[in-house]
């Protein structure tokens, strides 16, 4: 098998040690030494880039960072052995390639990092029972808390809370806290603060990401038939690739975004598709930075009086709090989680998914982001995105699969409790007490997306009515059993219930139209 970076020699080794793609941390401990008795093993397989069809920037990123670290790696002194996807002896398997690896370099151990998601820890471990040589799997010493650390925070409680884990998360580790241990401002959550619509000014700034060139790398996967879609980015690809880069992306966030991005967080504009948000998740989900360090450095900027305490807080809370949790949420349910579909949705996702060509310009404006960007912030998949799917009924896990692939942070630890549980409340509200959907009004105060839309925010019933409206009441009519009890939702099943009758018979026959129609919207 030969080596994408010259070097690392067949010679003998005492250890091989396995990186993932989405473990390209240098300040990992492993790497604190030389050890020329060691080989660390980076792989391009189609295992990875085949399990579920991605969007072609994700494989181009992801294998163009994975090159940037073996070369990191090799210059720090470290034996490296890179497998190439196009190399005649890959495998394209994981387990497959560590076995003809150990072979090779005569090892008496393998080791590897914690995978994050559920199909890779089982296969490592599977293939670790039937090895005549040792194994070991070590912490990534990336996360801020164990696997088990949520479900142990709850305990035995029916009923899980990520605002409970977040308070307990910045008591321990300090964060925004006053001299008496109390919030700062006097407050633990300033979302509210953090809602208001996005009409020009302060002007967004500038997309501060570095440009890579990447078209020998896509030559490569194009010769070697790797089926992806979306926009391969035919200019450059956007994405850091190391941490020096994403170290530049961080300051850059804090210096030029930050300041503005709790108050204009949750809005939408097809004037400026990045406004305010940081596009660190990528940077973060292959562990270039490390969450403590981009908690802290927001923190830093507010006691300098840089940002004010609604911004700052409300990034923390996405790293510190929502992202630990979510973890926390995935691990604790695996692998039953991934089946869940509390309300049987069952409609296929409809082509347009696949292409942007829909009539509501608000899908229209997040999907062709996607598919050109393979990025969306999180309003755009859970309120507009999400939010149309539950709505329609379409099939969560068929959801999940999409999400998965187009977005370039997505990883299943991360994306399929997001995906089922906050965005299709397909757990059965163990992530969202309840489901995050709204009618065309939401849309219409947070984005501008509906000026210029074939279908008008206003109606309810006709051929030109957002569909969002008819939807949104047909979804609580039919799933009244879920939800008429939960107290969040008690003013909507009021009104439900002045509407019974010829108008909400009216709505729900729109409803059940769109749905019979879902392609040709």
């Amino acid at each position: 098998m030969a080596d994408f970076d010259p070097g690392a020699g067949s010679a003998g080794a005492r250890t091989l040690r396995l990186i993932l793609g989405d473990q390209l941390d240098p300040q990992h401990s492993w790497f604190r030494a030389v050890d020329p008795e060691v080989v660390y093993v980076l792989m391009e397989v189609r295992q990875e880039t085949d399990y579920v069809l991605h969007h072609a920037q994700k494989i181009l990123a992801i294998f163009a960072a994975m090159r940037d670290f073996s070369r990191q790696l090799r210059a720090a002194g470290h034996r490296v052995c890179h497998v190439a996807l196009d190399d005649p002896d890959n495998r394209q398997s994981l387990t497959a390639n560590l076995e003809q690896l150990a072979l090779r370099y005569r090892v008496a151990s393998v080791q590897w990092q914690c995978a994050d998601e559920w199909r890779v820890q089982q296969q490592l471990r599977a293939w670790a029972t039937h090895q005549a040589f040792a194994t070991e799997e070590v912490d990534s010493e990336h996360f801020l808390t164990s696997r088990s650390a949520v479900a142990a925070h709850f305990g035995a409680r029916g009923r899980w809370l990520m605002e409970s884990f977040y308070r307990d998360m910045r008591r321990r580790h300090r964060v925004l806290l006053d001299d008496r241990g109390m919030p700062q401002g006097g407050r633990w959550n300033y979302d509210l603060d953090n809602r208001q619509p996005w009409r020009g000014t302060p002007a967004a700034p500038a997309d501060w990401r570095p440009r890579h060139d990447h078209a020998q790398l896509w030559a490569m996967l194009q010769r070697c038939g790797v089926a992806s879609f979306g926009d391969p980015a035919e200019t450059a690809l956007r994405w850091p690739l190391n941490r020096r880069e994403a170290l530049d992306c961080l300051e850059a966030f804090v210096s030029r975004a930050l300041p503005d991005f709790g108050r204009y967080e949750d809005a939408m504009s097809s004037r400026s598709e990045r406004l305010f948000h940081s596009l660190l998740s990528f940077a973060l989900n292959l562990k270039m930075l490390r969450p403590l360090e981009v908690v802290r450095r927001a923190e830093a900027a507010y006691l300098q009086g840089h940002a004010p305490l609604a911004a700052v807080e409300g990034f923390v809370r996405q790293i510190l709090g929502w992202r630990e949790y979510i973890r926390g949420v995935y691990w604790a349910r695996m692998p039953h989680y991934a089946g869940y579909n509390a309300l049987g949705h069952a409609l296929p996702l409809p082509r347009w998914f696949w292409t942007g060509e829909v009539g509501m310009r608000c899908l229209q404006l997040a999907i062709t982001q996607s598919l050109r960007t393979a990025h969306a912030h999180h309003i755009q998949r859970l309120m507009v995105i999400g939010n149309f799917a539950l709505l329609a009924g379409v099939d969560p896990q068929a959801l999940h699969r999409w999400y998965l692939g187009i977005y370039i942070d997505a990883f299943e630890w991360v994306e399929l409790p997001n995906t089922l549980g906050m965005s299709q409340w397909a757990d059965g509200g163990l992530v969202a007490t309840k489901p995050y959907v709204s009618s065309a009004a939401y849309l219409q105060r947070m984005s501008d997306s509906c000026s210029g839309c074939r279908y008008d925010p206003k109606r309810k019933v006709g051929d030109d009515a957002c569909p969002f409206n008819s939807l949104y009441w047909d979804f609580f009519a039919r799933h009244a059993g879920h939800f008429e009890q939960q107290p969040r939702l008690r003013m909507v099943y009021r009104q439900l219930e002045r509407l019974r009758g010829p108008v909400l018979d009216g709505l729900r026959q729109q409803a059940r139209t769109i749905r019979l129609r879902l392609e040709t919207l």
